[in-house]
């Protein structure tokens, strides 16, 4: 047993409620990461220092940006959901996909449809791609905090035993101390990988295009996997065997794609258009 035990700060996961009307810790993560990536973005494509010559998005265009990745990220985060982790009991309750204020939604599948919006906004606005990725791979780990947070806050998502002396017992658990899986996944994915990228942008990293989002890709991967043997995976629908997990799997290949973002980027001459 360990020698402490912290005690859960017990939250309400509903913030402010009217009637039906619900204001809930976890829509305000995902509001209070667009918000803030938005505002980030603007002041960064606004300072010639982080890109000199290579041409970027407009700063008014960034509104336009905030929509699509917003519809990009719930669309696409609650199919990665439905389709990821538990097809058949969507299948078996098709209405079901639609109560996303119950939660359940899965980062990979929200990076996904962030990307579809990415590209389209590129599309609209002549911008180059993979300048619009690592605009919004920069900002993507501040989501990523507090998106872990209100997951502690819920509870959910919450790690394996353990003896550790900052074990947490979580509510609705079997009662044992636990690992707080989230916030190791919050200083990991979000808070360590904000500063890494936002220090390579501004030692240039942006006018290499294609470099943030390559390091994004190689930084989450990693901090997913190595959270993953902290983080008590469901039975039927994370826990694949063999110490392998479904979140494991879906972040293998960002590292590889992250990996090949890099060397391209570096491997290659860039100049203004």
């Amino acid at each position: 047993m360990p020698t402490l035990v912290l005690p859960f700060p017990v939250i309400n996961p509903v913030l402010m409620q009217w009637g039906p009307l619900a204001i809930r810790w976890y829509a305000l993560a995902y509001i209070a990461g667009l918000i803030l990536g938005w505002w980030l973005i603007r002041r960064i494509v606004a300072d010639d220092r982080f890109w000199g010559a290579l041409k970027r998005p407009a700063p008014d265009s960034i509104d336009d940006l905030l929509v699509y990745c917003a519809f990009g990220v719930i669309v696409g985060g609650r199919l990665g959901n439905v389709l990821f982790y538990d097809p058949r009991y969507y299948w078996a309750h098709p209405l079901d996909v639609f109560k996303v204020w119950e939660g359940g939604m899965a980062f990979h599948g929200g990076m996904i449809g962030c990307f579809v919006g990415m590209a389209l906004f590129a599309r609209r606005y002549r911008t180059p791609l993979l300048t619009v990725m690592d605009l919004c791979s920069l900002v993507a780990p501040i989501g990523l905090f507090f998106g872990r947070i209100a997951n502690f806050i819920r509870p959910e998502l919450w790690g394996r035993p353990t003896d550790v002396p900052w074990a947490v017992v979580f509510p609705g658990t079997d009662g044992l101390p636990r690992h707080p899986s989230q916030i190791y996944e919050a200083l990991l994915e979000g808070a360590l990988a904000f500063v890494i990228l936002y220090v390579s942008a501004r030692w240039g990293a942006l006018r290499r295009p294609g470099l943030i989002a390559g390091l994004f890709g190689v930084l989450y991967g990693a901090a997913r996997t190595f959270s993953e043997f902290f983080r008590e995976p469901d039975p039927g629908l994370e826990d694949l065997g063999r110490g392998l997990t479904m979140g494991m799997v879906l972040s293998a290949p960002m590292i590889v794609i992250g990996l090949g973002l890099i060397a391209v980027s570096l491997g290659r001459k860039w100049s203004a258009r």
